[in-house]
């Protein structure tokens, strides 16, 4: 009788995690090195743009803003808005720099500038794309886009940058309850809002009681008809 010959496929060594993680990387190896050489490429970009782009636009826009500050700080307004011809003003800074840092706050100065000058709309533009991390001025800025809404006649908007304004850095309070009193004192005498000017004022009264505004509180609120 024949010998029956049997043959033994090959047993793998190694252990069944190492076989399957060999099948991945045999499938899919293509794609992984084209996710990896792409977010290598993203972060080189990256880096490329931030210090090769970005921080020289940076620099240029902290230059020129320091110029038109310098007329701003003499009252020369018109020179820090525009320019002189050799130095750009506000405007353009925050026109051609408006990504960098330098360029929002030329924003600021700007809406400050023309809410003097009588623009409030323009201004109030500038300040509606302003925007800092510093709660003291970007509290400023409220108000100041509180005073361009108010010299176009938008109370309701005017109102409630004002109430912003004062709510946004209590810390300072200062000028956190000057701001609390004009919000109280444009809901009564402009916007007609009785109810919320009692409130303001009562809030005012309250937070502030060792300000000048907060010892003027009872005064107004008497005025409305309340008392202690």
């Amino acid at each position: 009788m024949a010998e029956l010959k049997t043959t033994t496929a090959p047993v793998s060594t190694q252990p069944p995690v190492v076989d399957r993680a060999q099948d991945f990387w045999t499938r899919y190896q293509k794609p992984i090195m084209a996710l990896g050489i792409g977010f290598i490429l993203g972060v080189g970009a990256f880096l490329a743009y931030k210090y090769l782009y970005q921080a020289p636009q940076e620099q240029k826009a902290v230059d020129q803003l320091a110029k038109a500050e310098e007329y701003f700080r003499a009252d020369s307004l018109n020179l820090a808005l525009n320019g002189d011809g050799i130095n750009p003003g506000f405007l353009k800074i925050a026109d051609k720099f408006e990504n960098t840092k330098a360029g929002n706050l030329a924003h600021f100065y700007a809406g400050a500038v023309l809410l003097q000058q009588g623009n409030a709309a323009k201004a109030a533009d500038m300040l509606d794309d302003f925007e800092t991390d510093a709660p003291q001025i970007q509290a400023r800025a409220y108000k100041l886009l509180g005073d361009a809404y108010a010299e176009q006649g938008k109370n309701s908007d005017a109102l409630d940058e004002y109430k912003k304004a004062a709510h946004h850095f209590e810390q300072d309070e200062v000028a956190s309850s000057e701001y609390l009193f004009m919000a109280a004192y444009f809901a009564d005498r402009v916007a007609k809002k009785r109810e919320e000017a009692v409130e303001l004022f009562k809030e005012l009264k309250e937070k502030y009681p060792r300000t000048e505004r907060g010892f003027e509180a009872d005064k107004y609120l008497a005025q409305l008809g309340v008392y202690n």
